[in-house]
């Protein structure tokens, strides 16, 4: 039962299956970036709000113009670390959807090349069915035949 068109297509099925699994890879290696910068983000604003709180405390208190001035830099450095890390975050989320979409793309014709391969397996038993049946058809009539000769 083994069609042609099916070992034509296996080492087809075969490529579709390597760049399936590639692109798979892929995403896989995507969303763990996109979690990574996301703990980066979080761990950031987490420092900028301890920081704050601690500002709050030493300000009541009672501080400096240099400790103030210090605070206000190093502040806005967090802004400007956190603000960059949000559009790092925002790049990992595309970066994931356009590899999320490329391996939809990849299984999609992977399972085309599978029914493809099942739709000619399934002709491949038919016409052996059919060719089955004919020749128990032919036998059949043979044996009929000889069997109304052998009567005579």
């Amino acid at each position: 039962m083994s069609d042609p068109r099916i070992r034509r297509m296996a080492p087809v099925l075969e490529m579709a299956l390597d760049e399936e699994r590639k692109a798979a890879g892929l995403l896989g290696e995507c969303q763990r970036q996109l979690e990574d910068a996301g703990n980066r983000l979080r761990d950031l604003e987490h420092y900028a709000g301890e920081y704050a709180k601690g500002w709050t405390e030493r300000g009541s208190q009672g501080v400096g113009r240099d400790w103030l001035l210090n605070y206000q830099r190093f502040m806005a450095q967090m802004q400007t670390a956190i603000e960059q890390q949000r559009q790092t975050v925002s790049w990992y989320e595309t970066s994931l959807e356009r590899a999320r979409e490329t391996w939809r793309q990849r299984y999609q014709r992977v399972e085309a090349l599978r029914k493809l391969i099942e739709r000619y397996r399934e002709e491949a038993r038919a016409r052996a069915d059919k060719q089955e049946q004919k020749l128990l058809d032919e036998l059949t009539q043979r044996l009929f035949s000889y069997r109304n000769s052998s009567a005579d």
